[in-house]
């Protein structure tokens, strides 16, 4: 695999400093550029970022001298200097969709972590071990973009892979509906404890349109591609109740779900197909993939955040306590990274799937 010269547009926000900590040693992917708000240009990664440094690992030496460019103004000079670019930065919906859109067609591929384009019709949103055909959709963007090599691909919401992924292998048994209720780290606003004080000791019943995006997203995953669009699927039916919890990373969600009459599976089944669940990320060998894409613990009290949620580099889904409810048909519990395999981990496995796929 050749060798990719990678940009990052909203370097210096959290999800930002995921993707170059992931890019420090990519076998194929470097970081070759970052880019930022206004406030940032000029200055120094280290200098723009390093005051708010949130990960636990260092920042990369390959990082720390690159001038960052302004996103906006400097986008023209941002795009000649890379193969393609992440995006993940902080700014109003319509700005973002712009913001994208105006480097795709400067030919620049967009691989993004933004909710702004997930519902335009003919951007794939990808999880690549569940729906990575749907990358297909992209010639009818380029046609629509007048492009020849820029596009826009997205991931999905980062609570999505807490249970989405165990759902998915289960839809052959007629699954009917599932109620969702996703307990998410606080590093999914961008935030660490020092920055957000008022979270110790604390639970908050709500986070802004996250509840949609739990219950609609699912939805176009599991869409089809026609016609140049991807249409999403009718079912199953999903209710969703999210809340804003005291740990640092790590998306949780207990699940409980019904199937359409004389279709339920055993729960020995369950847990079989869950164990043989390979998709195409596995199957291509893609760097970033895990071997084991779902793991079940037959403990009681697993999975556990601080002890499961960086399985596998962060990038496997850990799920347990599968059991008989009285009311639907079962219950489990999920787990995953929201800031790897939920964010910039699977932005990284999407793009290693586009390169991979001849679409970079």
């Amino acid at each position: 695999m050749k060798e990719y010269k990678v940009g990052v547009i909203g370097g210096t926000g959290m999800v930002g400093q995921r993707f170059v900590t992931l890019l420090e040693r990519h076998p194929w992917f470097r970081l070759s550029a970052i880019a930022a708000s206004g406030r940032s240009a000029g200055k120094t990664y280290e200098e723009a970022a390093g005051g708010r440094w949130a990960m636990d690992a260092p920042m990369p030496e390959n990082a720390k001298k690159l001038v960052v460019l302004d996103a906006v103004a400097d986008a023209e000079k941002l795009a000649g200097q890379v193969d393609f670019c992440f995006c993940a930065v902080d700014m109003p919906k319509d700005e973002i969709r712009a913001l994208e859109e105006r480097y795709a067609r400067l030919e620049c591929p967009i691989v993004s972590n933004n909710s702004a384009h997930r519902w335009t019709e003919d951007v794939p949103m990808v999880v690549p071990e569940i729906n990575a055909g749907h990358i297909q959709i992209i010639e009818a963007q380029r046609k629509r973009l007048g492009t020849k090599r820029g596009f826009i691909a997205v991931k999905s919401n980062c609570s999505l892979q807490s249970y989405v992924p165990a759902l998915h292998p289960l839809r052959k048994y007629g699954l009917e509906k599932a109620l969702v209720c996703t307990y998410q780290a606080i590093s999914g606003a961008g935030k660490t404890f020092q920055r957000w004080p008022e979270m110790v000791d604390n639970c908050i019943p709500y986070i802004g349109g996250e509840e949609e995006k739990s219950e609609k997203e699912p939805l176009k995953l599991w869409g089809t591609v026609q016609d140049g669009k991807i249409i999403a699927a009718a079912e199953p039916l999903i209710t969703a109740q999210c809340f804003r919890v005291a740990c640092q990373d790590g998306h949780m969600a207990a699940v409980f779900m019904k199937f359409q009459d004389g279709k339920k599976p055993s729960i020995e089944q369950i847990k079989a197909d869950w164990a043989a669940f390979r998709g195409p990320a596995q199957e291509l060998e893609l760097p970033s993939a895990p071997k084991q894409f779902l793991h079940y613990f037959d403990e009681p009290d697993r999975p556990q955040t601080r002890l499961d949620r960086n399985l596998e580099n962060g990038m496997a889904i850990s799920l347990g306590r599968l059991r008989e409810d009285s009311q639907y048909d079962y219950k489990f519990v999920g787990l995953s990274h929201n800031t790897l395999r939920g964010a910039a981990g699977g932005g990284v496995l999407l793009a290693e799937l586009l390169c991979a796929k001849d679409y970079i």
